[in-house]
């Protein structure tokens, strides 16, 4: 009897302890979307951390996203999770509460408040918010990428020199990026853009130019054939020679509008889907001046 109590007790122990242990770790670090993955990968060249994008799939937007089991099990397991902040992770509140090694790539930047009008709420769509896509500015992405490494430095202080061998490499990158849009922008004939998506404020701001009005066309749902007469009146107008969807987004009313004007369709990249972050800027910079001239 004893034995037998003995050897209960022990497989007990034994399924309680593999039930109750700590995932096992696949990833050093994961960054939740496109821009702060790929900073974060830059600044971690040569030093052997293993770094996981949460968010793969092409989205422009992360509205009503949610959490598969692969990516929960990653986030439990890896000693650090980078944010780009600003609300973009909401959906990530509940995963994140036992985790201590976080870092919010956004502290320190100049927030936009944008004005967005979502496609169904007519007349009465206009929403004053922080816009979250930060990234989009070359300032910010350069503060997004010293919060970073400041967050790595202290999670991996052994590691410190090959981070800031990175981080000038990188900021050197920012540097020819900016150089870049200033020379190729700074001549435009217009630089006025009606977009098909809310997250391009900060874009505009870097390069100075002007949302006249932003549409956000989500899933289900279409631009009101007000918003159409206003949009055309507003591209008549202004004679825009261009309007702009983004990558992943709906092409419906902009085909409409662009079929009463004349103004031609551009597509702008948020900079979360294929393309990675200094590709999607360039490719940008070089759309506006196409569209713009």
């Amino acid at each position: 009897m004893k034995k037998i109590i003995t050897i209960i007790l022990l497989l007990c122990c034994t399924l309680c302890t593999s039930g109750c242990s700590a995932p096992k770790k696949e990833y050093d670090i994961v960054a939740t979307t496109r821009p702060v993955y790929d900073i974060t990968v830059s600044l971690c060249q040569n030093t052997g951390l293993s770094i996981k994008r949460l968010v793969t799939e092409n989205l422009s937007c992360l509205h009503n996203y949610t959490l598969q089991v692969n990516q929960m099990q990653a986030i439990e397991s890896a000693d650090l999770i980078v944010l780009s902040g600003v609300g973009m992770e909401d959906f990530l509140h509940n995963a994140l509460q036992s985790k201590n090694h976080i870092i919010d790539s956004s502290q320190n930047v100049n927030l936009l408040c944008h004005e967005h009008t979502h496609a169904e709420d007519h007349h009465d769509g206009h929403h004053h918010s922080q816009d979250p896509h930060i990234w989009l500015s070359v300032d910010n992405a350069r503060i997004m990428a010293q919060n970073i490494y400041s967050g790595l430095c202290t999670q991996y202080p052994d590691l410190v020199a090959k981070f800031q061998i990175n981080l000038q490499s990188l900021q050197e990158e920012f540097d020819a990026l900016e150089q870049y849009g200033q020379t190729k922008l700074q001549d435009l004939r217009c630089r006025e853009l009606i977009t098909f998506h809310d997250g391009f404020s900060y874009f505009a701001d870097n390069w100075d130019l002007h949302i006249l009005y932003a549409v956000e066309e989500e899933s289900g749902s279409e631009a009101s054939a007000a918003q159409l007469i206003m949009l055309t009146e507003m591209v008549t107008t202004h004679q825009l020679p261009a309007i702009f969807t983004e990558t992943n987004g709906s092409t419906s009313a902009a085909g409409i509008i662009a079929s009463e004007t004349g103004a031609k369709i551009f597509t702008l990249n948020m900079a979360m889907s294929e393309k990675d972050y200094f590709e999607s800027m360039y490719y940008n910079i070089d759309t506006i001046k196409e569209a713009l001239g």
